[in-house]
Parts: structure tokens; sequence; C-alpha cells
């Protein structure tokens, strides 16, 4: 995803995109507009909203490019580079609302963490695979605010951002219909009787690892979101199988079906 350049987005109106044409992110974009941005946000000035946020990616250019999007329709107060940094700056900063990348090594366990530290920061995620619906769910439940797909413009990020500083949600019909049918399902599991599987003798990493297993998450997709090693992850995975006298991943996640007891 890219950035174009910042006279593309609304100064008159910086909650609403410019309707106009819409460019997607491109890296050819990035090494043209993003590339020379600067690192650090420029000094509040009277035409720029109040809202505060943070831009945290694993990929520089991916930051400045963002950045230098974003700086037109809101104020960026810094850019961070892993987790324990983005971190560090929600508790010291205290933004409205933090664009993550996806893909970023622990994204989803820092959206827990970012929940405890700076409750009132929100978090919208960037370059979610919009057709990979374990990738959605897997956001919403970590407590996402908002998402924002692969092939978004930069008109889109700004939008899902102010948006989500609102408390407002922006997604398509398809995610949308998706995001139902699992409140549904949550609410069934509720009413129905709680499963005799032997969750409890699962340690608490294991119980995690197991939940995400269960969501069809791939080895690879959990080691990813909870900052672990793949081995780490294969041997927590191997136990779980063990635990709950299964030989694969599907029967684990037939037996895990609804909430794990005790955990």
């Amino acid at each position: 995803m890219l950035a174009v350049p910042a006279s593309r987005i609304s100064r008159r109106s910086p909650a609403v995109p410019d309707s106009g044409p819409m460019q997607t992110f491109s890296e050819s974009t990035f090494l043209a507009a993003g590339a020379g941005a600067a690192r650090v946000s420029p000094p509040a000035r009277n035409d720029v909203p109040t809202v505060r946020a943070i831009v945290a990616a694993s990929v520089r250019l991916y930051r400045d490019g963002l950045s230098h999007s974003l700086s037109a329709a809101l104020q960026v107060v810094a850019e961070t580079a892993d987790a324990p940094s983005t971190l560090a700056e929600a508790r010291r900063l205290s933004p409205d609302v933090v664009l993550l990348d996806v893909l970023l090594d622990g994204a989803l366990a820092l959206v827990h963490s970012l929940a405890e530290a700076a409750p009132a920061t929100r978090v919208v995620a960037f370059a979610v695979d919009d057709a990979h619906d374990q990738q959605v769910l897997a956001c919403a439940e970590a407590g996402v605010a908002g998402w924002v797909g692969r092939d978004a413009s930069a008109e889109e990020v700004v939008d899902a951002v102010l948006r989500a500083a609102r408390g407002e949600l922006l997604c398509s019909a398809r995610t949308a219909a998706l995001l139902t049918r699992r409140l549904a399902a949550l609410a069934r599991e509720r009413r129905a009787p709680s499963p005799s599987a032997p969750a409890t003798q699962l340690t608490p990493r294991e119980a995690e690892i197991a939940e995400l297993l269960s969501r069809g998450l791939s080895n690879k997709h959990i080691a990813r979101a909870l900052g672990l090693r793949l081995a780490t992850v294969k041997n927590h995975v191997h136990n779980v199988l063990e635990k709950l006298e299964v030989h694969s991943r599907g029967e684990a996640a037939a037996r895990l079906r609804g909430p794990l007891a005790g955990v």
C-alpha cells in the first residue's frame, strides 16, 4: 500500500476524504513520494485536525509513505518499527489511533497489549487480506477498531483512521456479513452446553494457540500473531494435539469448537 500526494486529500473537511479519483498504493509511488517524507511529524498547524496517530510498520518505506499521506488529515505523532516500541510510544503519547501493519511480528498480541496499556487508543490494521476470512476474524476478535485491505487507496486509509477515531467502523458488505455470522455463532456457543473436551489440561499458552488453531490459522500465522518462533508454535501445537487425544488440526478444531473451558 503506498502514498499519494497530500494535496489529493481535502483540507476543507478532514473527516471526509476527497471525492476525486483514488490512487492505490504501489511501491513506485512510495519511492517517489514516501521515501523522502520526514520520519518525525512537523509541529502541529492550525489547519491540521486534532486526531493523533502512530504509524507502526516494519518496513520504513511504508512508514514514511503512510505518514506522508496521513499528515494532511491528521497528526502523526510517531513512527514505530516493532511491537515493543509501538507499545512504549502508545503508553507515552496516548494517541487516538495506532495504524498497524498486520504483518508486523506479534501484531495481534500487540493489539491485546495496547488495550491494557492505552485503553482509549483505537487500532486500525492495514495490509489485511480481505479474502482471508480467518485473518479478518482474528483481527476483529483481537479488538481492532477497523482494517484496511492490501489494495486500499491513501484516501481509504485516511478515512478508516478518522472513522476509527470517531468510534465508527468502515468495512465492505462482505466483511459485515462475515462479522454478523461470527457474532451469531458466538451467541449459539454461549447458549450451548459446555463442551467436554479436556481443555483444562492445556497451559495458558497452549490454550491461546489452540484458540487460534481452532480458527483455522496456520502455524506461520499463529507465530506471527503471538510473536513466537515457528518452531515454538509447532511444539505447542504438538502438545495440544496430544493432550486433546486427536491426530490432526481438524480434529482439534472440532473438539475446541466453542469457548475453552477453564481458560
